[in-house]
């Protein structure tokens, strides 16, 4: 079994986590490969006893990987994908981060969790992702052009609202006065979207929201558009330029520049152990039902 490794961050006793991964999958004889910026700020904290392989770019990885571990918080997972892209690489989250809704396995449980997941006691969840170009197929974006949480444009360096201009499949949809405009996936529902009062989505619901940053016009809420839809914004304001951001990525771009999103030709798949569900994250990382009247 071939199994790669990233993270971003070194948490506080995440030696103890990692050392703890890495003993278990060396007791399964499976060869572990970990990406270079990683593996440097292990040995930069930590001694660890055996030597390994290491990745720095997406070139450098193949269909050969059996699953991927990212260790971290769901940020790590979307950093993560940077790497997987539309290899299919089975992705598995060990949350040392906070809430984690991607990253549904437990530190305080790694062996447990890490036994069952080699054991095969897990299945797929498909994520779909959103991706971006311009009218005139510019490189502004380059190969990371997508997300699998959001595409979020907003205002730059201004107090002022910008408008969002919008349509759907070329149809006029509404013009958006407000800090931005906000377009997720159901991944992503439960995010940036969330925050900004956008409903939550079961992660296979083939659908995308559409969720006003702070608008203007009070009257525009957020709207649910099936994932076949083409969208395209054009947007205007006081200042020469505005922020597009990819799930952590930011990119400016000028006024008037027009943008096309839609639902990206690959998926993610997360490694989900048998006895999680979305519904139990909800209810975990969110306390539905913990109502103390109740």
């Amino acid at each position: 079994m071939k199994i790669g490794i990233y993270g971003q961050f070194y948490h506080e006793n995440s030696g103890i986590y990692i050392q703890e991964l890495l003993d278990i999958l060396d007791k399964n004889n499976a060869e572990v490969v970990i990406e270079k910026n990683f593996l440097e700020l292990i040995h930069k904290n930590d001694k660890i006893e055996k030597s390994y392989s290491h990745f720095s770019t997406f070139e450098e990885l193949d269909s050969s990987y059996d699953l991927f571990f990212s260790i971290g918080g769901d940020g790590t997972i979307l950093k993560t994908i940077t790497y997987v892209r539309d290899l299919g690489i089975p992705i598995a989250g060990i949350n040392t981060g906070r809430l984690g809704f991607l990253a549904t396995i437990q530190k305080d449980d790694i062996r447990n969790s890490v036994k069952a997941i080699l054991d095969k006691k897990y299945y797929i969840s498909e994520r779909s992702l959103l991706s971006i170009q311009t009218s005139n197929n510019s490189e502004e974006f380059g190969v990371l052009n997508f997300a699998m949480n959001e595409i979020a444009v907003s205002r730059r360096n201004t107090t002022s609202m910008i408008t969002v201009h919008t349509q759907l499949n070329e149809e006029f949809l509404n013009s958006y006065w407000a800090d931005g405009l906000i377009i997720s996936t159901p991944t992503g529902s439960t995010g940036y979207s969330l925050s900004c009062g956008g409903p939550v989505i079961m992660p296979d619901a083939e659908n995308i929201v559409l969720t006003p940053i702070a608008p203007h016009n009070l009257n525009a809420r957020p709207l649910v558009i099936p994932d076949d839809k083409e969208i395209k914004l054009q947007i205007s304001g006081r200042e020469d330029n505005y922020l597009v951001s990819l799930d952590s990525r930011i990119h400016t771009l000028p006024n008037e520049t027009v943008i096309h999103i839609k639902k990206a030709p690959f998926k993610i798949k997360m490694a989900v152990l048998e006895e999680e569900s979305f519904l139990k994250t909800l209810r975990k990382k969110m306390l539905w039902g913990e109502d103390k009247r109740n």
